[in-house]
């Protein structure tokens, strides 16, 4: 392991992917050989920082990937991210649901009962058109008024 440190940049690819393979071939106790290529695959990655996932993919078997902590540790930070991308888009569909029941509702007890095709119409509104309504329906009296405001 110490050669793969000391191993000039060009060989220590080569280098890495042999000794991967005797450690695999050599430790048959699963937490020996894990700790042993959780150790290369922090060698190679700090040696090698523009290798991609891919390449260092090819070098180990999935099995020893996924037992790495790298692997588990970007696996949790994908699982975080997408947790959150998650929370934020149902939050921004909720809003943007809410501000269309709340001007429909509006628009009913000002003009009256909405058409269907006008209650199509503003359900296709994006946010920023929907604030516009919200502040234009104060001042609309009949029903011609909110069709020109949609066209």
């Amino acid at each position: 392991m110490l050669q793969l440190i000391v191993e000039s940049e060009p060989n220590t690819l080569a280098q890495g992917k042999e000794l991967i393979q005797q450690v695999r071939q050599q430790f048959q106790e699963s937490l020996k050989r894990q700790d042993i290529l959780e150790l290369i695959e922090t060698i190679l990655i700090y040696k090698l920082p523009k290798l991609n996932r891919k390449e260092i993919e090819k070098m180990f078997s999935l099995s020893d990937l996924r037992e790495t902590k790298v692997y588990q540790e970007a696996l949790e930070e994908g699982e975080e991210k997408g947790r959150r991308e998650g929370r934020e888009e149902g939050r921004e569909e909720g809003e943007l649901s809410a501000k269309k029941s709340l001007i429909l509702r509006q628009l009913n007890l000002k003009l009256g009962s909405i058409p269907l095709n006008i209650e199509q119409k503003i359900k296709q509104l994006n946010p920023n058109q929907l604030d516009n309504l919200a502040l234009a329906l104060l001042n609309f009296s009949d029903w011609e008024d909110l069709h020109q405001w949609l066209n």
